[in-house]
């Protein structure tokens, strides 16, 4: 579906001003993008949000930010919870009490708390069973809304407050796991990795993932203002790094055929410039040995991603 700037531009917002977000935080421009999605594709959206920093900023009583139906849940069961609504709107619209003939899709929303980690289980079952959503990870890479706490989806070596980077431990010694590897194992028909600064490429994704029929998978790489440590205003920019540097490589994976991005670049730029503004990061640019493990890492995941793509 086409996109135009000056169309998207003058949209009215269903994600509005007056959430208490941090100034510049990647979630914010990630949600309105999400709607602008949404309305080009002409498909209302009922969504649960999973506990998070989405959730605590955008909906504190008797305000919310949203002007879509919407649930907010614990933080392990938005998968299960948005499943269970879909159920009842198709059981309603068999008995004849729902009449309309809308193009609706089911949407789950959490960080990469309530996605890689506290409610996998749930996430996993919703996608086995097949329903009509649509689940969205945010990924920020830590436990932002409690304290920038290590999750399964921090990157190595990552200095955060519960595996903190010092003289005998480097902060988090594990890679980061695949969890986009892991929605398309369970044989869904469409998922994909988005940054926030590519919009174009994250809008037509959304859109697919929207109108396609069964359960569907994004990613979103959304930098955290406080918990990566980084300049106020550096969220999009830092998206645009994380693409151009290999760090965060945007795929599709769409009835069983994976699919290279054109928005990925043609040469990788140094990984430093996707680390260097980021303070979570400073140990470990003073490390050049495990600096270096970082960058193999970083390149062994990129390269996976392009030989199942088939690209050269």
């Amino acid at each position: 579906m086409a996109i135009n700037l000056k169309q998207i531009a003058g949209m009215e917002a269903a994600y509005v001003k007056g959430h208490r977000m941090c100034a510049g935080c990647g979630v914010a421009v990630f949600v309105r993008e999400l709607f602008i999605a949404s309305k080009t594709a002409g498909v209302d959206v009922v969504i649960a949000n999973a506990t998070g920093c989405l959730e605590v900023t955008s909906s504190v009583y008797p305000e919310s930010a949203w002007k879509y139906p919407w649930l907010h849940v614990a933080f392990e069961n938005a998968p299960a919870a948005i499943s269970g609504v879909e159920r009842a709107y198709y059981a309603l619209k068999a008995k004849g009490k729902i009449k309309d003939d809308r193009k609706v899709k089911f949407v789950a929303i959490g960080g990469d708390g309530a996605s890689f980690d506290i409610g996998l289980q749930s996430l996993s079952g919703a996608l086995e069973r097949g329903h009509n959503i649509l689940y969205i990870a945010y990924d920020n890479e830590a436990y932002m809304n409690t304290g920038y706490q290590r999750s399964s989806a921090t990157p190595l070596y990552a200095d955060t407050t519960t595996a903190p980077f010092g003289k005998k431990i480097p902060g988090k010694t594990q890679t980061r796991k695949d969890l986009f590897a892991i929605a398309v194992a369970h044989g869904i028909p469409y998922a994909a990795t988005v940054s926030i600064y590519h919009w174009n490429d994250l809008i037509t994704k959304i859109q697919k993932a929207l109108t396609v029929e069964g359960p569907t998978f994004i990613l979103s790489l959304t930098p955290c203002i406080p918990g990566w440590n980084m300049p106020v205003g550096d969220a999009v920019s830092l998206a645009k790094a994380a693409v151009e540097t290999g760090y965060w490589p945007l795929v599709e994976y769409e009835n069983g055929v994976y699919k290279w991005s054109s928005a990925n670049p043609k040469q990788l730029k140094p990984i430093e410039e996707f680390l260097a503004s980021q303070k979570r990061f400073a140990k470990l640019l003073k490390n050049p040995e495990l600096l270096e493990k970082f960058k193999q890492d970083v390149i062994s995941n990129y390269e996976k991603y392009k030989k199942l793509c088939g690209v050269a």
